[in-house]
């Protein structure tokens, strides 16, 4: 699955951002919590998770929602659930500015690692959209990061497919993060809180420091996530 690439390729960011600041040491210097013979991309999205922060002890970094809940829950058939894989274009390759580079040849402070960096940033910011969506009335389940509020609460938020990205670890690419805006804000929106929303898709940029989005879902309605 894509999604299983993008987290591999979120943990070599991490790697690469440690070497490009002289952390590797701290990174890779760590017991391996992988079995004999792993690399070094699965032995550091092992340690990652094992100390990975979590909010209520439910979720760990890199953990996903399971999609429609067995549990009995009604939603308008208007809005079909939309995968987030579906969201990135079945010929783009998440990996592909990582062809052809060693990250555990990367010394600390090294140039190369901070050039691969900005090419990884610049690949992420840039990733397509799939348009067989935009226009879309869907409904998708993700975790929450709130942008802005009023006195009433949330108005807008990053939905995101998976715990701890934009906070825990570096954001995934554009196409994997969607810009909502809330038809009427929500109080207690707390960041990484799991929810269920729906509305209608479309293209549209979104920058913020948190991550950029390729998507932007105009909610008619928002509802914690259940399983």
């Amino acid at each position: 699955m894509k999604i299983g690439k993008v987290l591999v390729m979120i943990v070599a960011v991490v790697v690469l951002t440690a070497l490009g600041y002289g952390l590797a040491s701290w990174f890779l210097g760590k017991p391996a919590q992988s079995a004999k013979g792993a690399t070094q991309l699965e032995q550091t999205l092992a340690q990652l998770s094992s100390d990975a922060a979590t909010t209520d002890g439910e979720y760990a970094v890199g953990d996903r929602l399971a999609g429609t809940p067995k549990k009995a829950t009604e939603f308008d058939p208007a809005f079909p659930e939309l995968q987030w894989d579906n969201l990135m274009p079945a010929d783009w390759d998440p990996m592909a500015a990582f062809r052809g580079m060693n990250i555990a040849e990367l010394q600390d402070n090294d140039p190369k690692a901070q050039e691969a960096l900005e090419k990884m940033r610049k690949a992420w910011n840039d990733a397509p959209i799939n348009p067989a969506y935009t226009g879309k009335k869907v409904r998708i389940p993700g975790f929450a990061i709130p942008i802005e509020q009023s006195e009433k609460g949330v108005d807008e938020l990053l939905l995101v497919p998976y715990f701890g990205a934009c906070i825990h670890t570096p954001p995934p690419p554009a196409n994997q993060i969607i810009h909502v805006k809330l038809s009427e804000p929500q109080p207690a929106v707390g960041a990484m809180q799991a929810y269920w929303v729906w509305g209608e898709l479309t293209a549209s940029k979104f920058s913020s420091e948190l991550g950029d989005a390729a998507y932007l879902l105009t909610a008619t309605g928002i509802q914690p996530y259940d399983e």
